[in-house]
Order: C-alpha cells, then sequence, then structure tokens
C-alpha cells in the first residue's frame, strides 16, 4: 500500500500541494518576518540584535544565511540543503533564547515550529524524503 493511501490522502498529489502550501508559507515568513527587516530595517532589527546578546555587526551577515539556506530550500534540487542550512541557523537562534532566559514555548521553542513545519513541507512534497522517514503503523 502506498504511503499516500497509508497516511489517508487520497493520492500523492494532494500531498505534493500541501507541502508546496506549508513550505511557500515557510518561505514567505522567512522572508518577510526574518530577511527583510535585517537587510532594509536596521530600526527594527538592530535593538532586537543586541536584546539578544548580538552585536549588529553580525545582522547583515545572518541575513544573508538566511535569505541563502531559504532560497536553496525554495528549489526541489537544493531543498534538502537549504532545510540542513537553515536547521543549523533555528538551532543557534534557540540556543540564543535560551541563553537569555526567554519564556520557552513562545520563544525558545519558536525555532522548533518552525523546523518542524520547514521539514513537514519538504516531507509532503519529496517521495525520496517520505522513503527515508516513512510514517509506520503499529
Amino acid at each position: 500500500m502506498s504511503i499516500a493511501l497509508q497516511s489517508g490522502w487520497r493520492n500523492a498529489s494532494g500531498m505534493v500541494w500541501a507541502g508546496r502550501a506549508m513550505s511557500g508559507l515557510f518561505i514567505l515568513f522567512m522572508l518577510v518576518a526574518s530577511v527583510m527587516p535585517k537587510f532594509f530595517m536596521p530600526h527594527v532589527s538592530g535593538p532586537v540584535m543586541i536584546q539578544l546578546g548580538w552585536p549588529t555587526k553580525y545582522t547583515v551577515l545572518i541575513g544573508i544565511i538566511e535569505l541563502a539556506g531559504t532560497l536553496l530550500y525554495a528549489f526541489s534540487r537544493t531543498a534538502v540543503l537549504g532545510a540542513v542550512i537553515l536547521m543549523g541557523l533555528l538551532g543557534g537562534a534557540m540556543a540564543t533564547q535560551l541563553r537569555i532566559d526567554n519564556p520557552l514555548f513562545s520563544h525558545i521553542l519558536f525555532s522548533l515550529y518552525l523546523g518542524l513545519f520547514m521539514w513537514g513541507g519538504l516531507w509532503l512534497r519529496d517521495p525520496k524524503l517520505r522513503a527515508i522517514f516513512p510514517i509506520r503503523r503499529p
């Protein structure tokens, strides 16, 4: 029985479209809420960087890494590489939030939520990834 039928989807095409939608929302969020402020809104991103304990001189560098990872994630051939790069970045963001003792569910775990959404979208749209990480019934 195919993974699409096991997971309750009528066909694999529905999974792919759901994955594309999730991935599109993730890409949009990264570009608008994270990358754009680092490049075009220093009056917003600068104070946040200082609050997080990062010198503002790293703002553009982090923005470049986020942009590169997001663009790699957006294309099928490089999506896994982009996801790995972004997961590393999200892990660093989680460590930063943990270090300054921010709230657990709203700040520290936010990177985990983003990472799950990102990988979930990729899992749904990439049958090779589903083959590596299948959902198994008990």
